[in-house]
C-alpha cells in the first residue's frame, strides 16, 4: 500500500514551504520543527525533511533542527538537501535518520550515489526533480537537459529504497500531483517511486493510491496541504487506505 509521507521543509530553523521551488516565495508555518514532527509521530511510518539551505549551498546546514526532528518523530525520518558527499550521508545516518535523499549528486556524481547505495543498502533515495520532464538540480536553481526517465533507469540495478519524483511546477501549488509522469517513471524506470508535488486534496491522494500498485508508487509526500490544514494526516492515511482497497 502507498504510504502517506508528511513533509517538513527547513529554512533558517523554521518550517516553511516554497512556491514552485522559489526561495523568494516563502511561507513560514512554524518556528518549532520538532513540535510539528512530534504531532505526526505514530500516524505515519515516514517523515520527509528537506534542508532548503543545504540544497542551495551544497552541504548540510540544518543538522541541529534535523536532530531535534529525529528525536521528536522517532524512526522513519528521511532527509535531503545538500547531501552531496559520503560524509554527509554518514553524518545523517549517525544522527539517526533512516534514509538519505540524494538529488544533485544523482546527476553530477552517480558514482557517489552507487557507493552510498552499496554501503547503505535500501537507505538511499534518489531525488529526481523535473520541470516538463527535464531534471533540475542545486535546489532547483539549475536546469539540465536530461530526461527524468533516463536518470531513473541509470540507477535501476542499485539497492536503492526508491526514487523521489517531484514535479517542480506543481510543488506547493496544491493543484494535484503529476500522476501520469509519476506512474510512467514507476512503470518504466525499474525502481519504486515516491510522488511529490501538488497534493492539495484527499481526492488527489486517492487518485494516486489507485494507481500505486500497478505503477510501483510506494509513497506520496504532502507538505503545504497539511500545514494549511486542508486535511489532517490521519484523514490522509485513512483516505489512502480505503482507496487502496478498491
Amino acid at each position: 500500500m502507498m504510504h502517506v509521507i508528511p513533509s517538513i521543509d527547513l529554512l533558517d530553523g523554521k518550517v516553511v514551504r516554497l512556491m514552485k521551488g522559489q526561495y523568494d516565495a516563502v511561507t513560514v508555518y512554524s518556528s518549532d520543527p520538532a513540535a510539528v514532527a512530534r504531532a505526526w509521530r505514530g500516524l505515519s511510518p515516514m517523515l520527509h525533511v528537506v534542508d532548503l539551505e543545504g540544497a542551495r549551498e551544497g552541504r548540510a546546514v540544518q543538522t541541529d533542527a534535523v536532530r531535534s526532528i529525529v528525536e521528536a518523530f522517532g524512526p522513519g525520518v528521511q532527509v535531503g538537501g545538500g547531501v552531496r558527499s559520503m560524509q554527509a550521508v554518514e553524518s545523517y545516518i549517525e544522527l539517526g535518520i533512516d534514509r538519505a535523499v540524494m538529488g544533485t549528486a544523482a546527476i553530477d556524481n552517480p558514482e557517489l550515489v552507487a557507493q552510498a547505495a552499496e554501503r547503505f543498502p535500501h537507505q538511499i533515495i534518489v531525488a529526481v526533480d523535473a520541470r516538463q520532464g527535464m531534471v533540475a538540480t542545486a535546489g532547483w536553481l539549475e536546469q539540465s537537459e536530461r530526461p527524468a526517465i533516463d536518470v531513473v533507469r541509470g540507477y535501476a540495478k542499485l539497492p536503492l529504497f526508491a526514487v523521489l519524483y517531484t514535479d517542480i511546477d506543481r510543488d506547493g501549488t496544491e493543484i494535484g500531483p503529476n500522476i501520469e509522469h509519476t506512474a510512467r517513471l514507476g512503470e518504466q524506470g525499474g525502481i519504486a517511486v515516491i510522488a511529490s508535488g501538488g497534493v492539495g486534496t484527499l481526492a488527489h491522494l486517492e487518485d494516486l493510491a489507485r494507481r500505486a500498485t500497478s505503477s510501483h508508487i510506494v509513497g506520496a509526500i504532502i507538505g503545504r496541504a497539511l500545514h494549511e490544514k486542508r486535511f489532517s494526516l490521519r484523514e490522509a492515511v485513512d483516505a489512502v487506505g480505503k482507496a487502496s482497497e478498491n
